[in-house]
């Protein structure tokens, strides 16, 4: 049994509207998240840095880490 594969362009316009917006949100949680990491100091998060870029690889981990992975900054 062979499933048949949709193509992008098969959407409605709609629908590849949303899969747009998803995509550019996704990317853009994982760029900060990756930036913050680098640019965080690693008494300031909560593990190792190198598994937490790891972790951030996709937009679930991005969101972990900016819930659990850094400590609060007292200043």
């Amino acid at each position: 049994m062979e499933r048949s594969k949709t193509h992008f362009s098969e959407y409605s316009p709609a629908k590849r509207s949303w899969i747009a917006v998803l995509t550019a949100v996704s990317v853009g949680l994982v760029a900060a998240a990756e930036r913050d990491i680098q640019r965080r100091a690693a008494d300031q998060v909560r593990g190792s840095k190198l598994l937490w870029r790891l972790v951030c690889l996709n937009a679930v981990g991005a969101a972990s880490y900016f819930r659990w992975g850094r400590r609060a900054t007292h200043e």
